[in-house]
């Protein structure tokens, strides 16, 4: 009967694949909804790759997920992924849907699947990666999980024995998951900029978990990223078995030391999280047996996905999209502190709040109190135009982070924001929006374009 359902469910969901493109409808992940709706143990019977890769973590899984899919694919490889629908059961499904059969053999021979954290006791039950690379595991959305050692504690049950995990070693959340697997650690080592003293408002590891005495660091980058140890028992991070070191953010290269070689890979953004991606998939790729040089030639044809991140050069101005999480303290943290640490005058349209959570909920505003928004009190901030229906709880979180009244604009509508802008020349102008909002930055920087052309491109 089990076999039987399955089989129902699997026509049924292709046929809801070809409904979808007849009414040209995207419906990324609805075939895998209804294949598990009529057999919830679709995944157990739908055929899989005979060699899957598997990418999960609080930031960063899907811009690593992206590199892996796009190297593969420059040696040949055709991979089943879920990269154009949900990284959740029902997406990874609708992937597996697509690349069968209808008898629901797989026709690939290789998988990349990203994997929501949370998703691992739906998924790995029926899915072994032969690797597993877990980007970091940091405080995410309230709604979601409420810290990040309920998320270690999921990963830790459900990821299979034999998978190979490639950890972040910089995370002291992150490395001590599932302790019996194999694994293998990447990490940076120190940079110029690192501190010996975490200066967020996020620290998920600050104790000992042996002794339970305060933790103390060589070098950390923000909340609980760097190398910690404790000073009374000897706690300490692991090694790392590839190690990222003199970052040359002039030349965009980074030397990564593995175990047979030092070579130098080319960097495809200077946000220190980026680097961190850089390094997990250099590890990656180094542990499935491709040389140095083969990898390295993956980096010199690999760009960033644009809905992460983006900018046009429009006269003397730069116009940057990039995504900051909504609700995601950490990861719209991130973004500030990089945003700040960056040269040049600069005007933001902050635009990340929960669009999702407006129809379906009120959002939780707790989040915006975790968030560093005291690095946008940066002399060199000009201008903070903040819109939508969170608006006035946006100005009163900066406002308590110090940023004077005078630098912050604000509108109800996101589409008035460009006129809000005081383009005064020779400035980077950064539009900052959430994953449910990411359609709706495009068009409101290609208005903030629009806009520049139309004046001339030169400041006041």
């Amino acid at each position: 009967m089990s076999k039987l359902r399955f089989f129902i469910a699997l026509w049924v969901a292709k046929i809801a694949i070809v409904a979808l493109k007849i009414t040209r409808h995207n419906g990324t992940n609805f075939p895998g909804v209804v294949a598990l709706k009529i057999c919830p143990q679709f995944l157990k019977y739908i055929g899989k790759p005979e060699r899957i890769i598997a990418v999960t973590g609080t930031n960063g899984k899907t811009t690593v997920s992206n590199m892996v899919i796009d190297a593969l694919s420059q040696d040949g490889k055709n991979v089943v992924n879920n990269r154009m629908g949900s990284n959740i059961n029902t997406g990874i499904a609708t992937s597996l849907i697509q690349n069968c059969g209808v008898m629901g053999k797989c026709r690939e021979d290789m998988g990349l699947f990203e994997i929501d954290e949370r998703s691992a006791r739906r998924v790995f039950p029926y899915m072994i990666p032969e690797y597993l690379i877990v980007t970091n595991l940091s405080r995410d959305s309230i709604m979601r999980n409420g810290h990040p050692e309920y998320i270690s504690d999921i990963l830790t049950k459900y990821i299979p024995q034999s998978t190979k995990l490639i950890l972040n070693a910089d995370d002291m959340i992150c490395s001590t998951v599932a302790p019996e697997n194999s694994r293998v650690y990447f990490g940076i080592e120190r940079m110029p900029g690192d501190l010996t003293e975490c200066n967020n408002l996020i620290n998920d590891f600050q104790i000992c978990p042996e002794c339970h005495n305060k933790l103390k660091y060589e070098y950390v980058r923000y909340s609980h990223i760097g190398k910690a140890y404790c000073p009374i028992c000897g706690f300490k991070a692991p090694l790392y078995d590839y190690a990222g070191h003199d970052v040359d953010l002039g030349n965009m290269t980074i030397g990564i030391r593995g175990k047979e070689a030092d070579v130098r890979y080319r960097l495809l953004n200077d946000s220190v999280y980026n680097i961190y991606n850089v390094v997990s998939a250099v590890a990656l790729f180094l542990e499935m047996g491709y040389s140095h040089r083969q990898v390295q030639k993956f980096f010199e044809n690999m760009s960033i996905v644009g809905s992460r991140y983006d900018e046009m050069k429009v006269g003397s101005y730069t116009v940057c999209r990039m995504l900051a999480k909504e609700k995601n303290a950490f990861a719209s943290s991130r973004v500030f502190d990089y945003i700040a640490a960056s040269k040049g005058k600069k005007e933001i349209i902050l635009m990340n709040c929960c669009q999702g959570d407006a129809v379906h909920w009120s959002e939780n505003t707790c989040w915006m109190y975790d968030c560093d928004f005291e690095f946008l009190k940066d002399d060199n901030i000009e201008n903070i135009i903040v819109c939508g229906p969170r608006v006035k709880d946006y100005r009163l979180r900066l406002l308590l982070a110090g940023v004077p009244d005078c630098k912050i604009s604000y509108t109800d509508d996101e589409f008035d924001t460009p006129e809000k802008l005081k383009l005064t020349g020779n400035s980077y102008i950064y539009v900052l929006y959430g994953t449910d909002s990411i359609d709706l930055g495009l068009k409101v920087a290609e208005k903030v374009v629009k806009m520049i052309r139309k004046k001339g491109g030169e400041g006041k």
